[in-house]
């Protein structure tokens, strides 16, 4: 099959996001043809990644998958300039999309925000191909449950509009969230048009992470790796900080890598707080995480308390911690918690600092063999659920089961 991926913010293999690149490379392994439009400006680090001036598009090729990156307008904050980022991906995406010579069998449009995947739909109706809907977040509950849209408001409204629409256009509906059938149900939709594909990693990535021991050197390191954004209540995790630092604890510190809209206030509390035990670091190319990520002897993440986690999470720093092979802590409620589920670490309520700090006595309090224990449970849970080529598998064959039942 020739199959388009349009993904706004999809990356090659040596950047953050790779969920498109990595499933694509299964399926160009297994003999199909991959091509995945996305932005050339960095979500991440807000600068133009792949573009020359004067250049609105650029093809390249990473292993067999083509990128078509596009020209977009540039954005540091979630405003109107980032509105106007969306609205130039989808059109140019739809403009190349329609004029491309070849023709696709297959158009999937992944959604963070859902005028990708309407950009794609609109070309796999143009160019009689079949639609695929990829969804990665619920708009517009995200943004309603984060307080950015008014659930009664215009906005919101439309998107559910939109929404609603992809839904009952696609073929099948590819979730990354693994308890959505009520809401699909409550948009209209069987929930029988779902396929689960969560997030996950290709392992060969991780050869050099270094084996984990359990045993501790200097200090405990609890690492977080990701966008440092509103959504990881990061908050709780730098007052847990400052607790272990006020009892003269001594034993751990906290490291973070990565970068987002909410690093510059975050660092700005650090300071407040008068954090000595917290260190903030750069975005980290792909192919050096696992080097980083042997500094590591547990790693963290923290979620907002939302009732939008009633859906699950698939967070691609989860299968990162998951593949380490090391401890987890995880400050969040979730209807799918494979760090609870596998035995892979310690799960606190969201939000509750002390809850954190407490956790993190637990963690140093462990054996060696208990926290290398911990890390088995969950690089086997990941192997069973999130290898890519499990996922690959997966995509493929939801892909051909349309088309024969098609026939």
């Amino acid at each position: 099959m020739n199959i388009w991926i349009f993904n706004h913010y999809a990356d090659s293999p040596d950047r953050p996001t790779t969920r498109s690149y990595d499933l694509g490379k299964q399926l160009v392994e297994r003999g199909h043809q991959v091509t995945i439009f996305a932005a050339g400006f960095s979500h991440y680090n807000f600068k133009e990644q792949r573009l020359k001036p004067g250049e609105k598009s650029r093809e390249e090729n990473w292993n067999g998958v083509r990128f078509v990156w596009l020209k977009t307008f540039p954005y540091r904050r979630n405003n109107w300039r980032r509105v106007l980022n969306m609205l130039t991906y989808g059109w140019r995406a739809f403009l190349t999309g329609r004029a491309m010579r070849q023709k696709p069998d297959v158009v999937i449009g992944t959604s963070v925000h859902p005028l990708a995947a309407f950009a794609a739909c609109m070309v796999a109706r143009k160019r009689r191909a079949r639609f695929f809907f990829e969804v990665t977040d619920l708009w517009p509950e995200t943004l309603i449950e984060f307080g950015m849209l008014r659930r009664s408001g215009l906005p919101a409204r439309c998107l559910r509009a939109l929404e609603k629409f992809l839904y009952h256009h696609a073929e099948k509906i590819i979730m990354l969230l693994g308890h959505t059938h009520e809401y699909v149900a409550n948009m209209g939709e069987s929930p029988e048009k779902i396929v689960w594909i969560p997030n996950g990693v290709d392992l060969d990535r991780y050869s050099n992470l270094r084996p984990y021991d359990g045993k501790i050197s200097k200090q405990f390191t609890i690492m977080y790796l990701g966008g440092i954004v509103y959504s990881n209540k990061i908050d709780a995790v730098l007052e847990a900080a400052k607790i272990l630092e006020d009892q003269e604890n001594n034993s751990a510190r906290f490291v973070f890598i990565g970068d987002g809209t909410d690093k510059a206030r975050l660092m700005q509390l650090a300071k407040a707080l008068g954090l000595k035990n917290t260190e903030f670091r750069g975005l980290v190319p792909k192919t050096k995480i696992a080097e980083m990520m042997s500094e590591a002897d547990a790693f963290i993440f923290s979620l907002q308390d939302l009732p939008l986690y009633k859906y699950g999470i698939s967070l691609n720093k989860m299968c990162d911690y998951l593949a380490s092979g090391r401890p987890i802590l995880f400050a969040g409620e979730s209807a799918y918690n494979p760090i609870r589920d596998a035995g892979a670490g310690i799960c606190v309520p969201p939000g509750q600092p002390a809850s954190i700090a407490k956790a993190v006595h637990q963690l140093i309090a462990l054996t060696p063999e208990q926290r290398v224990q911990m890390g088995r449970n969950g690089l086997d849970h990941l192997k069973k659920h999130h290898d890519m080529t499990v996922l690959g598998e997966r995509l493929e064959s939801c892909l051909f089961e349309g088309s024969v039942a098609s026939k």
